[in-house]
Order: structure tokens, then C-alpha cells, then sequence
């Protein structure tokens, strides 16, 4: 078996939090022996951004970090889809790609019938922007891979694909794990990008103004910080240290008490259900996690037993207080929250679903008109 896979990019995760997914999907895939193959644009935003901020050093931290993970970098004038698919048994293709390329695929994909060939979806354009997603050519596509369940009714209620499945995120557990022998120095840490607005009242009433008003000391990690938002960290004991690769947070997870999580304006108001990759990833490595608000419909965890959740900036400061004091409390959420993960939420489950839709689809399509 062949996977082919187009995504953004593997061997950056500058704002890029699909990273994680991509990369422990395609490690597990080939640690059951199936052939791997990536590929990302040359001038990924990613990428260039890394290098203009870092230099090539993280990139080749990439590399020692995941051995046996390689990408192959295009250009999408010269790309021979011909030579990239030959043997291809399974083509995975991220929303994160040009118009262009989706649509140079499905119509390769009506002309070479043998494989099959699905979208994957894990941003929430399909809400904030439906005219860029309505404008991906999935005719020829066997059906979207969509990261909720909101998500998977939206392709088939607009019409954009006959067939759709969820598909969520999930923790690579290989690298996502609890680190022993590591003390826990500072109280909080959080790891996120501040993004472009849509949460910044969320990150001070959840974040910001409840670390200052507890003289907590610790760690915030990540990229797109406004002035104003450092100016509000320089008020608190957080200490503000830029980005850090995805692999290296478990390391700091292990130095912290706990960690917090604010999902993004989009996700809470129209997306119920779907948490992003952080959550994930905190509870893989065993720190305590308390979250604000988000409905989590579909029962991928156990609000109260696996983390904590803040309806307001006050019980975030309560919850806060109590994983500074409660040892119990915070063994009793980091196990808990390690034990949900990997019994449903590894990628190695993602992996055996993948492989179940993989083996349902029929042998060769027919290409597909859409209304």
C-alpha cells in the first residue's frame, strides 16, 4: 500500500498546528509498513515565515526529532502528478492547498481510476469562509475526511461532497507523553498563538488577567503576539518566550503545574464539538488542563474528569488556585485526562479508521457531478 499525501507542511509547524496530526499519521502509518509519501509547496507560508524569524536550525531540529518523516518539496507549475501518483493506493489532501492543485488531482484522479482520494478538512473556513471552501473542486474526489461532525454535515448539506466522514484530531503519542525526572519549577504554561484578534477578550479574561491577578508565575509560548498583548504579559510573571517547536512541548508541559486552553471564536460559537489539536495534546503528556468553555458534543472527553472547565474569568481563577494547592486534584485530572487519550484519542486510532474507510470505498469509482 502507498499513501500519498499533500499538506501545507510537514517540516513546519510555525502556525501550523496540523503539523501534529500529519506528522503522527504518517509516523504510525509507517511503522505498520506502508509506504509514505509527502508533499509540500516550495514557498509554503509556513516554512518561509520559520526561516525569516528562526533561521534553518528548527528545520533541522525537525529531522532529528522524526528520523524517519521526509517531505518532498514542489513547485506547483512543474509538478507531475503522473510521476508523484504512480502506485498510489491511498491520496490524502489537505484544505491547506491552492484551488489549483486540488483540482489538478481530482482530475487526475478521473483520468487513473486505481487509487483512491480524499480531502481532508481541519480548519474552520468551512464556517468563517464557505465561498473559498465551495470553491475546491471535489467532483472527482471520494469524500472529505472533516475534523467534526459539524463539519462532515456541512460538505454534504452545501453539497460539496457525496461522501463525508469525521475524522478528528488526535495526540501522536510517540512524542506527546508525559516526561519523568523533569521538576515541575513554574505554575502555569501556555502554548498557543494569539492569533488575529477573534480571541483576544477570551485570552485575557481565561489567560492574561487571572495569571496576573494570582501572581502566577510561568510560560507562554507561540507566535502573532500584538504588541498590546505583550504589553499585558509584562504586567503578570508569565514570561513570554516566542515559538517552540510542536515536539518540544512535552518537555515544557513537564516543567508546569498546568496548562489552559482557550479555543478560538469560531470553534465555540459554530463549530460544537471540535476542540483543536491542543487539548490533545496536553493530555497526552499528562499535565493538568483546564479549559473555558466549548461543547463537546460528541463525547470525546469527560468535562470534570479529564480537565476542568472555567465558565468565566472567576472559576478559571478558582480552578487555578485549587491545581496550585491540590496535589490530588491535579494526579487525579493528569491521569485521567492521559488514561481518555490513549484509549480513543492516539493516532494510531485515527489510523485503523482511516484504513476502515480506506478498505469500505469501492474498488473504482465513478467520477461524480455535483449539484
Amino acid at each position: 500500500m502507498r499513501v500519498v499525501m499533500f499538506y501545507h507542511s510537514l517540516v513546519s509547524d510555525w502556525n501550523h498546528g496540523n503539523a501534529h496530526f500529519l506528522r503522527g499519521v504518517a509516523s504510525e502509518l509507517l511503522s505498520r509498513g506502508i509506504e509514505v509519501s509527502i508533499y509540500e509547496p516550495r514557498d509554503a507560508w509556513s516554512v518561509q515565515s520559520l526561516l525569516a524569524e528562526q533561521g534553518s536550525g528548527p528545520i533541522e531540529a525537525f529531522h532529528r526529532a522524526y528520523p524517519d518523516l521526509e517531505s518532498h518539496a514542489y513547485d506547483l507549475d512543474t509538478l507531475d502528478l503522473d510521476a508523484v501518483l504512480d502506485e498510489a493506493t491511498l491520496v490524502l489532501v489537505h484544505e491547506w492547498n491552492s484551488h489549483e492543485l486540488v483540482a489538478r488531482i481530482g482530475t487526475h484522479r478521473r483520468d487513473h481510476p486505481r487509487y483512491r482520494l480524499l480531502f481532508h478538512d481541519t480548519h474552520h473556513r468551512a464556517v468563517s469562509d464557505p465561498g473559498a471552501m465551495a470553491a475546491y473542486d471535489l467532483r472527482h474526489y471520494d469524500g472529505v475526511l472533516a475534523f467534526g461532525e459539524v463539519i462532515r454535515h456541512m460538505y454534504l448539506r452545501r453539497g460539496w461532497a457525496a461522501q463525508a466522514w469525521t475524522w478528528h484530531e488526535a495526540a501522536d503519542v510517540r512524542v506527546f507523553r508525559p516526561m519523568d525526572g523533569v521538576e515541575r519549577q513554574h505554575a502555569l504554561v501556555w502554548i498557543g498563538n494569539w492569533g488575529d484578534g477573534e480571541r483576544s477578550a477570551e485570552l485575557r479574561e481565561f489567560l492574561v488577567d487571572p495569571a496576573r491577578d494570582l501572581d502566577l508565575d510561568g510560560t507562554i509560548h507561540g507566535v502573532r503576539y500584538p504588541e498590546d498583548a505583550l504589553d499585558a504579559l509584562r504586567r503578570t510573571r508569565l514570561d513570554y518566550r516566542g515559538w517552540l517547536p510542536n515536539f518540544a512541548a512535552p518537555a515544557v508541559f513537564a516543567a508546569h503545574r498546568f496548562t489552559v486552553h482557550v479555543p478560538r471564536g469560531p470553534y465555540v460559537r459554530a463549530l460544537p464539538g471540535i476542540p483543536t489539536i491542543r487539548p490533545f495534546e496536553a493530555l497526552a503528556c499528562g499535565i493538568p488542563l483546564i479549559s473555558a468553555p466549548w461543547d463537546d458534543v460528541e463525547g470525546l472527553f469527560r468535562p470534570g474528569t479529564d480537565f476542568l472547565v472555567a465558565r468565566d474569568g472567576e472559576e478559571m481563577r478558582k480552578h487555578m488556585r485549587a491545581l496550585c494547592e491540590d496535589e490530588d486534584l491535579a494526579r487525579s485530572l493528569a491521569a485521567n485526562g492521559l488514561e481518555r487519550i490513549r484509549e480513543r484519542h492516539t493516532c494510531a486510532h485515527r489510523v485503523d479508521q482511516l484504513l476502515d474507510i480506506h478498505g469500505v470505498l469501492a474498488p473504482v469509482p465513478t467520477a461524480r457531478i455535483y449539484a
